[in-house]
């Protein structure tokens, strides 16, 4: 088995072995994995995070040894917190760091970073802090950083910067948590889950106070959210019917 490691700052994880398939994901700065097939210009890999698979090109990740990806899996990882901070490659050579990053010391690859970072499990009222920094960052279908993120992306790295594990996919994490039989219970931090006329949980957002949720939309948005689902002030409409609320902490 072989194993790989993320030295740029965001690189594609796409559907199919070439650079034109759809992207389905995102490995950020940091991020490790198993390689599982390698063919010329592209491996397809297993983020070790989260178990989500796809493929990569291989001019854009480094090879490591069983040592390296063994004490990456053993060491608790340190997550950048500034929307974008700098890592130190060299004396005269920077390299873009983006918020959810892992940051830790590695003796395979040496750098410096200077920026704000979390390295414990914070508590449940910090993820309103942390989600908040995605605010407005555009929709994109795979992304999972403030340039671009979709829904269970925004979930997924809200919770993992505040050291939390949640699956890549919608329908991963619903199968995740504590299920409410009523919104009323639910309290900020809380994941919402939604479904389309076929009941296929396709949605998901953030609760936050005051019967309000954060979600990725087109943006990342604030909306309101009631029993029925999420309403569109702007198109004075019902965005998304509600399915079932999950407490995850």
């Amino acid at each position: 088995m072989q194993y790989g490691y993320c030295h740029l700052s965001v690189i594609p994880v796409r559907a199919t072995a070439d650079d034109t398939g759809e992207l389905i994901n995102q490995l950020l700065f940091g991020e490790f994995f198993k390689v599982l097939e390698e063919r010329k210009i592209s491996s397809k890999i297993r983020n070790v995070f989260d178990g989500s698979e796809g493929w990569v090109a291989n001019s854009q990740f480094f090879l490591i040894n069983n040592e390296d990806f063994e004490n990456l899996k053993k060491n608790q990882s340190e997550f950048s917190t500034d929307l974008v901070s700098f890592t130190a490659i060299s004396s005269a050579n920077l390299l873009p760091v983006i918020l959810g990053s892992i940051v830790n010391e590695t003796p395979f690859l040496k750098y410096s970073f200077e920026g704000n970072s979390i390295k414990c499990k914070e508590e449940k009222k910090n993820l309103l802090q942390t989600v908040l920094l995605y605010l407005n960052a555009p929709f994109l279908k795979g992304g999972r950083t403030p340039f671009g993120i979709d829904a269970s992306g925004l979930t997924q790295m809200t919770y993992k910067i505040n050291g939390y594990a949640l699956k890549r996919s919608v329908l991963e994490q619903s199968s995740q948590g504590e299920a409410l039989s009523f919104i009323e219970e639910s309290e900020p931090g809380d994941l919402a889950f939604f479904d389309n006329k076929e009941g296929v949980i396709n949605h998901v957002g953030i609760v936050l106070e005051d019967n309000y949720i954060i979600h990725a939309d087109g943006k990342v948005r604030i909306d309101r959210i009631d029993h029925t689902g999420i309403f569109d002030t702007e198109k004075n409409q019902y965005s998304h019917k509600l399915r079932v609320i999950k407490k995850i902490i």
